[in-house]
């Protein structure tokens, strides 16, 4: 009977392990055909790449969200589409945080940011939300602001028009090219952000173009 007992507890050992990861990534965006490759969307565009680059998909659904999941460097990874709408992405981030007992240092978001150049990188450890719905929902929801970020740059918004308006609009012709390049630069920048540190993810990414 003992026997029995440690094979059944040696099972649920490992399905607990199986269960445990070690990085969510999360891009955000807003769900549905309307905002497909919008500016705010680029989060999601990025985990696209990302699940492509390690032969993956992200077509599970839970925790408010499409996931899939992946290895990077020997960790595994959760790759994490919030379907909340962009400023309620904290609740699908928090329920996959709680489910696999991810710590916060071990989020990574993925972003749009108006005030970098199109196609520009910046990756921070911490930080405010920067006006930015979506980031400001996800500390609201982890209770800090202590977790890595790539932020994608979209570029800033011309004069008079609404901010609202120019992120939930599309790249013209001109800027699609560079923002695909982006996109598998994103891609790459988590993959070293996992498996080498922020250090230097930082130093090789962050553009020393970018405006402080």
């Amino acid at each position: 009977m003992s026997g029995f007992l440690e094979r059944i507890k040696g099972v649920f050992h490992r399905k607990v392990e199986d269960e445990k990861a070690m990085y969510i990534i999360a891009g955000l965006g807003n769900p549905t055909k309307e905002y497909e490759k919008t500016r705010h969307n680029v989060g999601f565009e990025v985990i696209d790449v990302l699940a492509d680059r390690l032969f993956t998909s992200v077509d599970e659904k839970k925790f408010k969200g499409y996931y899939g999941k992946a290895v990077i460097g020997g960790e595994k990874v959760i790759l994490l589409k919030p379907q909340t709408f962009m400023n309620l992405s904290g609740e699908s981030v928090r329920a996959a945080a709680d489910f696999y007992k991810v710590d916060p240092d071990h989020i990574i978001v993925v972003y749009d940011d108006v005030s970098l150049d199109v196609g520009q990188l910046r990756i921070r450890t911490k930080g405010s939300a920067g006006g930015h719905n979506g980031i400001k929902n996800i500390i609201a929801h982890l209770g800090t602001q202590e977790f890595p970020r790539i932020k994608v740059g979209v570029g800033n918004k011309p004069p008079r028009m609404d901010l609202a308006d120019y992120v939930l609009g599309r790249f013209p012709k001109e800027e699609r090219g560079l923002m695909e390049d982006a996109f598998k630069e994103a891609a790459e920048a988590v993959e070293v952000l996992v498996k080498e540190g922020a250090g230097i993810a930082m130093n090789r990414f962050n553009g020393h173009k970018e405006k402080e």
